[in-house]
């Protein structure tokens, strides 16, 4: 099975573009979404989460605003957070994949936001980052409901530049020039990949691997 990481800094498409990725086949693994079931009631975080920053949980279940307020801009307070997080996602990525492979899926595409910032890299076949000119970005992201223009930049600082993510990058979707040129880029992407000739990043560092099915 092939696994094509895909990450973007905020309001650059990535979550149209997975959508894209879907609608020709892929499974998408999404990591926000795996963190919001370790966030809610009953989910494996809540409880070393709580410990960690008390007066986070309501009602059994993470609150993020609480969260966020509790953790500020102290980079001590996110390792920790990460410490505790990263572990749980990693896991449950490892067993949704397994049922993947098993049903025989050919391609699975993970959205992963901090996919360099935790060296997730290394475990793709390759990486598709989703960007966009710095204006569109801005304009996109100040438009969503309670969005500061602090908040916004707070995020930016934790996250690899745009510029050093294209830099890395084996593809790359502009989402700033419409939906339809993002569309044939992703489409002309699975084409690639799915090629029998392909190989990607995995295969180049193991070349006694297992072939992909």
């Amino acid at each position: 099975m092939i696994l094509l990481g895909l990450t973007g800094s905020i309001g650059m498409g990535k979550s149209t573009t997975s959508t894209m990725f879907a609608d020709l086949g892929a499974v998408v693994w999404n990591a926000d979404e795996a963190v919001h079931r370790l966030y809610g009631a009953g989910g494996a975080a809540v409880q070393p989460i709580d410990a960690a920053f008390p007066g986070v949980v309501i009602d059994g279940a993470v609150d993020r605003t609480r969260l966020a307020q509790a953790l500020g801009r102290d980079d001590t307070a996110f390792r920790r957070l990460e410490a505790i997080v990263h572990p749980l996602v990693a896991h449950g990525r490892m067993q949704d994949l397994a049922q993947a492979e098993a049903r025989g899926v050919r391609l699975a595409v993970l959205d992963i936001p901090l996919l360099f910032e935790t060296g997730g890299e290394a475990t793709m076949d390759a990486v598709v980052v989703v960007t966009a000119d710095p204006e569109i970005q801005r304009q996109r992201v100040l438009a969503r409901p309670g969005m500061t223009v602090e908040r916004f930049e707070a995020i930016l600082e934790r996250q690899t530049p745009d510029v050093e993510k294209r830099r890395r990058a084996d593809f790359l979707v502009d989402t700033g020039r419409g939906l339809d040129a993002a569309r044939a880029q992703v489409e002309a992407i699975v084409e690639t990949v799915l090629s029998p000739d392909w190989a990607g990043r995995r295969a180049s560092l193991s070349p006694e691997a297992e072939p992909r099915h």
